[in-house]
């Protein structure tokens, strides 16, 4: 299969990049960072001599379309999409930076819909493939300080359900992913040696699973939290 996952120079994206790969799937990496990005190639490609790893910088907040066009002119079959891109700015909506909304949509949402848009035409051709959006825990309860953040991943909820319902006819799968607290940059020099929270490979886990199912089941909602609940 050709995997295709944003986000991936770092934290969940890598780790479903990883597993993936070891299992002897091609990929199609994108994420802002070039040098990290390039890195994770490389790291990947060494390690896995026998898939295809190929990898394009874009920021997706401006240049969703870019990167799907690029794809489409590779003539790279896009059998699963990940759309994992995304970023965490805390605010409250009373007090939080003009802009912040603006700019938590598109990196969170935007990015997604934009990107989905320009591959699903080759999709829905060969009626086959599966796009996993990562969305939050924060998708689904309202809490202090989530502000624009918490909003943009409600509605990356709300596109997660609608593409499920237009894509079933087509034969394309769309599963939502909802983690809780993962131990990723944003968490720091968090000391998670008593597994406080959940580690990033969790979530791959849970999104290769989902994807090695038959053409007749779908997994349409992966909710996942720390076992002590989140913090």
């Amino acid at each position: 299969m050709n995997v295709i996952i944003t986000g991936a120079s770092k934290g969940i994206g890598k780790a479903i990049a990883t597993i993936f790969a070891a299992n002897g799937h091609h990929l199609v990496l994108c994420s802002r960072n070039e040098v990290a990005l390039y890195k994770v190639m490389e790291e990947l490609q060494t390690r896995f001599p026998s898939i295809t790893v190929k990898a394009k910088a874009f920021d997706l907040s401006t240049n969703a379309k870019q990167f799907g066009n690029w794809i489409v002119a590779s003539g790279i079959d896009v059998d699963v999409l990940v759309n994992n891109a995304g970023a965490f700015e805390p605010g409250s909506v009373n007090n939080e930076p003009e802009g912040l909304l603006e700019s938590q949509m598109a990196t969170n949402l935007y990015s997604a819909y934009h990107l989905s848009r320009t591959v699903l035409p080759a999709m829905m051709q060969t009626k086959s493939g599966h796009i996993f959006n990562i969305c939050s825990i924060a998708s689904l309860q309202a809490y202090k300080n989530g502000g624009a953040y918490s909003i943009s991943k409600f509605a990356m909820d709300g596109f997660s359900k609608n593409l499920r319902e237009e894509m079933k006819e087509h034969g394309i799968k769309v599963t939502a992913v909802y983690p809780g607290a993962v131990l990723t940059d944003s968490w720091g020099g968090f000391d998670n040696s008593q597994h406080r929270i959940m580690e990033a490979d969790d979530v791959a886990k849970m999104i290769y699973a989902a994807s090695q199912l038959s053409a007749g089941a779908c997994v349409e909602e992966i909710i996942m939290r720390p076992q002590l609940g989140d913090l």
